[in-house]
C-alpha cells in the first residue's frame, strides 16, 4: 500500500490509501470463487464507467453481496465494511485487498480520508447505503452515500443484489445454496448532486432523496427485468 504522509487524523497520524492493486487481486479471487459456489447472473456490467471515479450504491440483505459484487464488478472495488469483520486474519487480508475499515458507531475520520483518496485516484468505491444488512430495499438511506458522492463528484451506479437471501443451503446454512443462481444487476450512473457544488448539510438531504429515488427505481426494474419480483428475491 503507498503512503499518503499529507492526509492524516486529526492527532496526526498516517493513513494510508487503499491499494488499487490490492483490490485487482480480490477481483481476480472473487470471481472464480463466486462462479465455483454460485451461478451470478451479471446483466448491465457495462454501464459501470470505464474509467474515472464511481461509487457503487448496492442494495443488502446477506453478507455475500459485497463479495459478489467484488468478484463480477467489471473493475476492482473498494468497499466500506464495518470494522467488526475485520477480526483475526481476516484483518489483514481485507486490508491487503483494498477494503476500507470504518466505525459505523462515530465519525470515523481514516475511514472517510481512504474512500476520498480511492475516488481522488479515479478508483471505485462500494458503499451499502443503508448501512447494515436488512431487507435490502433501499428504504432508508444514510447520508454517507450522497456526501461521497458530492464532494467527489463522482457518478453513482445502482447496483441491485437480488436472491442472495431467498433461501439457506443445506450444507452450508449462513449462505445460499450451492450452484444457486444470484443476479447482479447495474443500474445507469447518474449524478447526486445538483451541478451546484454545494455541500450543505441542506444540500446533501436534497442529494440523498435524489440518490434514494434513483435507487429504488433501479430495484424495481432490475426485479422486473429478473423476474424476481418480491422483495425477498423470488417471483411474486
Amino acid at each position: 500500500m503507498c503512503r499518503r504522509p499529507g492526509r492524516g487524523e486529526a492527532g496526526g497520524e498516517v493513513t494510508e490509501a487503499p491499494s488499487r492493486r490490492g483490490a485487482e487481486v480480490g477481483r481476480r479471487i472473487g470471481l472464480p470463487l463466486m462462479h465455483a459456489l454460485w451461478r451470478p447472473r451479471v446483466l448491465g456490467a457495462w454501464k459501470v464507467p470505464a474509467t474515472g471515479p464511481a461509487v457503487l450504491a448496492v442494495n443488502h440483505s446477506h453478507n455475500v453481496d459485497g463479495p459478489m459484487v467484488m468478484g463480477v464488478a467489471p473493475r476492482p472495488v473498494h468497499f466500506l465494511i464495518k470494522k467488526e469483520a475485520f477480526a483475526g486474519p481476516l484483518d489483514a487480508f481485507l486490508t491487503g485487498i483494498g477494503q476500507v475499515k470504518v466505525d459505523r458507531q462515530s465519525t470515523d475520520r481514516t475511514a472517510v480520508t481512504r474512500a476520498l483518496d480511492v475516488l481522488s485516484a479515479g478508483g471505485v468505491l462500494g458503499i451499502f447505503p443503508e448501512g447494515t444488512r436488512g431487507e435490502g430495499d433501499f428504504a432508508a438511506l444514510r447520508a454517507g452515500l450522497a456526501y461521497f458522492a458530492v464532494r467527489s463528484g463522482a457518478p453513482v451506479v445502482p447496483v441491485a443484489v437480488l436472491g442472495s437471501s431467498e433461501r439457506r443451503g443445506r450444507l452450508m446454512k449462513g449462505l445460499p445454496p450451492l450452484r444457486h443462481r444470484i443476479d447482479v444487476v447495474f443500474g445507469e450512473p447518474f449524478e447526486a448532486g445538483d451541478g451546484s457544488g454545494r455541500r450543505t448539510r441542506t444540500a446533501l438531504d436534497e442529494a440523498t432523496g435524489r440518490i434514494q429515488k434513483q435507487l429504488t427505481g433501479h430495484l424495481e426494474q432490475a426485479r422486473r427485468l429478473t423476474g424476481r419480483l418480491s422483495a425477498s428475491g423470488g417471483r411474486a
